[in-house]
């Protein structure tokens, strides 16, 4: 059942359909909190008012009761809730950033947000499994929740993981509302004209062009960071493919040719005229592992939508600069993606178009609708796929019924594919202006008659950020190599970027515990009294270089392998991991995806079996459930208090020898008591893991302790083998 009590797919009683009824009340409620919003600045312009305060002073029986009940109106939680930041200067800002860091919430910000949910409500009538995708789940509550810095990480990390393609394709509807209620939960109303007339679908009002917008999350990334350019050579085998006559579709493959790896290329032009003119082409980030080494990744993506001066802009800058372009020269600007935004990004700097003459911008698949080009004589094209969410990323998603700019020549088409990334793909722009939008590439063509003639120099600069440390730096970053397996080469350690987990520890029978061990004499669980201990653990694994998963296993503490001594496990916290003699024994893995799977069998001795799995770990209210093992782990953590890092070593079995890996984690871990966490499993639950639970007697037992992790990163080493 949906949230409006109808069956998904089925028309509400009076006919209308759910999803459109409720992006009409998306509409309503967010005309509802921009209204609030309005009302709110009034207030606050009022109650500062220069008038109001000298009334105040001559009558302060009347004038101070006045200024009372406004201040009661502003910031009260059963009025409008918030700040009085809205004020332009003085008493207004220091109150208004008491309120903010005391967290308030104004009236207009929740409703704001409750129109977001509603779209969200919609989007998922249509498509469910989104729902069930831990790196869309942990964007979408971190929206909701003005958690701006993690709502950047969640979007960077389902960028970075290749199984998240389908996720990302649900954004496409979102991006729009993503923006424009960020901009509504803005606590200075000054920044979110753009943002409140996108929600409501009218045009924004004239502003300052280079002024990012607050509580977008670009407030939060670092803009001091320096770009770097050097000239690189291009291969033989590029050179190849690289146009050697000014054309439209010439020049795109020319961006194709680069790919993404953070090159832009230079070229001379001899136009009809006789005239020698400069093109410069960028191409855009592609969705996969970061490179940290160069400006062109998602975070220099996300600064470029919200601010004219970033790495990417600058580093572009330089490479003109080596390049010799003289001055008054004229340019034309040719991006994909973020290379667009960045190229744009120039356009609109006065300093840059007093230098060179920009003539002409054209931008492909690339979120440029929030900005306009610093010479008002710049012809600028915009062609974007309807389906492609990067194009949705400056709010407007295509097919909109408001346009930021009618002098501009833009094409919305729907291409033959939703998925992502196919869909934002220069190689199927390339296709798509060809064959199914020709009129827009012959277009395009008519205004570069200027530069369609003999190319006479080509010049390619790698990009450089120097200010960004490589990912998961400096815990994840150790030398790696690669293993075979049966679903490719796998590189090891494996890694973890974003990863929540909760480990349930349960005194066992130690007969019970015993008799889940391999048969040989030298694996002991460690006893603590007369009991042993067996953890459930629960992951869920946003981000890795495996691929994003849940896992579900149970282990069992075993004593060191050739010595055993009572109570060994308690001297083994003080050591450091790599030098711990006792460890834990995987009985049985549950995870969600194939190549988890035969990593745990074939790297790391485990019995592991593929099922399907919810996890949600990261709130006071933990929750996984798995249809297929029968298994529910639920319920509400009680207080907790930091513990020292969860670092430590698994054992499993391969053949006949025991495989030791090394696990090391980074994060914050919080140890709780166990009594609001029950675990359940159903009376036809799947072998193994089933069976091992009822053997050891918690099978619906409550957790004597949980350790949680709501947001750690790891790694896992290949297993070691040892001869026992």
């Amino acid at each position: 059942m949906r949230a409006d009590g109808h069956a998904p797919g089925r028309p509400t009683p009076d006919g209308q359909d759910a999803g459109e009824l409720l992006r009409r009340c998306a509409r309503d409620v967010a005309d509802v909190a921009e209204g609030i919003r309005a009302v709110s600045a009034r207030t606050g312009t009022a109650l500062f008012a220069p008038s109001l305060a000298a009334s105040a002073r001559r009558r302060p029986r009347t004038g101070l009761a006045a200024q009372w009940a406004l201040l009661r109106a502003l910031t009260n939680r059963q009025a409008l809730g918030g700040s009085a930041i809205s004020a332009p200067k003085g008493m207004g800002q220091v109150l208004g950033a008491a309120g903010e860091a005391l967290g308030r919430e104004s009236l207009a910000a929740l409703v704001a947000v409750t129109s977001l949910r509603l779209r969200i409500a919609a989007v998922l009538l249509d498509h469910p499994e989104f729902a069930r995708d831990p790196g869309m789940r942990r964007l979408l509550a971190a929206v909701t929740a003005d958690r701006d810095r993690e709502a950047v990480r969640a979007l960077r990390a389902l960028f970075r993981d290749p199984g998240a393609q389908r996720a990302l394709s649900g954004l496409a509807p979102l991006m729009a509302e993503l923006v424009a209620v960020r901009a509504l939960l803005a606590e200075d109303p000054r920044h979110d004209d753009t943002g409140r007339a996108l929600v409501a679908g009218r045009e924004p009002s004239a502003g300052p062009q280079d002024e990012p917008p607050h509580g977008t999350g670009a407030s939060h990334l670092a803009t001091m960071d320096r770009g770097a350019a050097e000239a690189v050579d291009l291969t033989d085998q590029e050179k190849q493919f690289i146009a050697t006559k000014g054309s439209f579709l010439g020049f795109l493959r020319n961006v194709d040719v680069l790919s993404t790896d953070g090159r832009i290329l230079v070229q001379n032009v001899r136009g009809p005229d006789g005239v020698v003119r400069y093109v410069v082409q960028a191409p855009g980030t592609a969705p996969g592992r970061p490179r940290n080494d160069s400006a062109q990744d998602f975070a220099g993506a996300w600064r470029n939508l919200f601010t004219s001066d970033s790495p990417h802009t600058r580093s572009v800058r330089l490479a003109l600069a080596d390049y010799g372009i003289p001055r008054g020269a004229e340019l034309a600007l040719i991006g994909h993606g973020e290379g667009g935004v960045a190229l744009l990004n120039l356009a609109r700097d006065e300093e840059f178009c007093r230098t060179y003459r920009v003539t002409h911008v054209v931008a492909v698949g690339a979120p440029v609708d929030h900005t306009k080009p610093a010479d008002p004589r710049t012809w600028v094209a915009a062609i974007t796929n309807e389906h492609d969410i990067v194009a949705a990323l400056d709010g407007r998603d295509a097919g909109s019924v408001f346009d930021p700019h009618p002098h501009w020549y833009a094409v919305d088409y729907t291409g033959p594919t939703r998925q992502y990334p196919l869909c934002h793909m220069l190689r199927e722009y390339i296709e798509h202006l060809r064959t199914i939008v020709p009129d827009a590439r012959e277009d395009v063509d008519a205004a570069l008659t200027p530069y369609r003639g003999p190319i006479v120099r080509t010049q390619a600069y790698q990009l450089k950020d120097r200010a960004h440390p490589p990912e998961g730096y400096p815990f994840l970053t150790l030398p790696t190599t690669s293993l075979p397996t049966t679903a490719g080469p796998v590189d090891v350690p494996v890694r973890y970027h974003d990863s929540a987990a909760a480990h349930l520890c349960f005194p066992v029978p130690a007969d019970a515990a015993r008799g889940l061990l391999p048969g040989v004499t030298w694996l002991t669980p460690s006893r603590l009294g007369r009991r042993a201990l067996a953890l459930l653990s629960l992951y869920e694994h946003r981000c890795s270089t495996i691929g994003p998963y849940t896992e579900i296993a149970l282990s069992v503490l075993v004593d060191d392998l050739w010595r055993p001594r009572p109570y060994d496990v308690a001297a083994d916290l003080l050591r450091r991991a790599d030098l711990r003699r006792t460890g834990r024994y995987v009985l049985s893995v549950a995870v969600t995806s194939d190549e988890a799977r035969v990593v745990a069998q074939e790297i790391w001795g485990q019995p592991a079996m593929r099922t399907t799995a919810e996890a949600d770990l990261t709130g006071r209210e933990i929750g996984v459930r798995s249809g297929d093992l029968g298994l529910t782990v639920g319920g509400r953590l009680g207080p907790g208090i930091r513990c020292p890092e969860a670092d430590w070593i698994l054992y499993g079995r391969r053949s006949e020898s025991t495989v030791r890996t090394l696990v090391r984690a980074h994060g914050r871990p919080r140890l709780h008591p166990g009594t609001g966490v029950r675990l359940r499993l159903d009376t036809a639950a799947a072998e193994p893991l089933a069976g091992q639970l009822r053997r050891l007697g918690i099978d619906r037992a409550r957790p004597r302790f949980v350790v949680t992790c709501p947001q750690f990163m790891l790694h896992r080493s290949a297993g070691a083998v040892l001869p026992r």
